[in-house]
């Protein structure tokens, strides 16, 4: 039985790589794991089992149900973070995805934020967050059902010149971050280079990575590493 301390410990990125979980990886401070179960009877079963796992360990996350797929997120909410709680029932439900037959995809694993450049973002999040159905949490707006993505702010003194908005007719304040495995990084940033991208710095690799369209519009390729 682990103590309480134990249970909220919240876990490093590295640590959280080192338990070497086959199915799972960390974006933007949660687990996910996406399985591909082909129909949905099949993914139907396994949000069973997946229900199940949960009640049982008093720890729940958050399921998409698709035809073709089941996305599982698990956080521990009360510590901000992944803790043992998570690590231990994505093992359970890794096992449960098995024993149905259930492949994991983990080159499907993605969560994107938007960043605004401004000066003072704080007055702005009731606005988005009503625009976009969310609430306002720690001064960004955010969907607790995760169907609109957060919303947070980048002030000038966050960048420097290697990052800055691209010089253009037009001024760029809107920036996609999109977040991914660690290891699914240098992939994504080679199809986006395949795709006539261009690669602006990799100064903050492996944080992030500021790629940009052939407009010159600027996103961020970021993992949990190094931060």
């Amino acid at each position: 039985m682990r103590s309480m301390d134990e249970r909220r410990r919240r876990w490093t990125a590295t640590e959280v790589r080192e338990a070497d979980l086959a199915h799972w990886r960390q974006v933007l401070g949660r687990l996910k794991a996406r399985f591909r179960t082909g129909d949905f009877a099949t993914g139907l079963a396994l949000v069973n089992r997946i229900g199940e796992a949960a009640e049982a360990a008093d720890h729940h996350p958050d399921v998409t149900l698709t035809y073709t797929d089941v996305v599982v997120t698990l956080v521990s909410h009360d510590v901000g973070g992944l803790t043992v709680r998570d690590v231990d029932l994505a093992r359970t439900i890794s096992a449960d995805a098995a024993e149905l037959g259930v492949e994991a995809d983990l080159r499907g694993l993605t969560q994107v934020e938007l960043g605004l450049d401004t000066a003072d973002g704080a007055p702005l999040a009731p606005f988005y967050a009503a625009l976009l159905g969310s609430e306002v949490v720690d001064g960004e707006p955010v969907d607790p059902t995760g169907q609109a993505p957060t919303v947070w702010w980048q002030t000038p003194e966050e960048g420097d010149e290697e990052h800055a908005l691209p010089a253009q007719s037009f001024e760029q304040r809107w920036h996609l971050d999109v977040w991914v495995p660690h290891d699914e990084a240098p992939r994504r940033l080679q199809a986006v280079l395949d795709a006539g991208g261009r690669l602006v710095s990799d100064s903050a690799a492996p944080a992030y990575w500021v790629v940009e369209d052939a407009d010159g519009n600027r996103a961020c390729l970021c993992t949990p590493e190094g931060r």
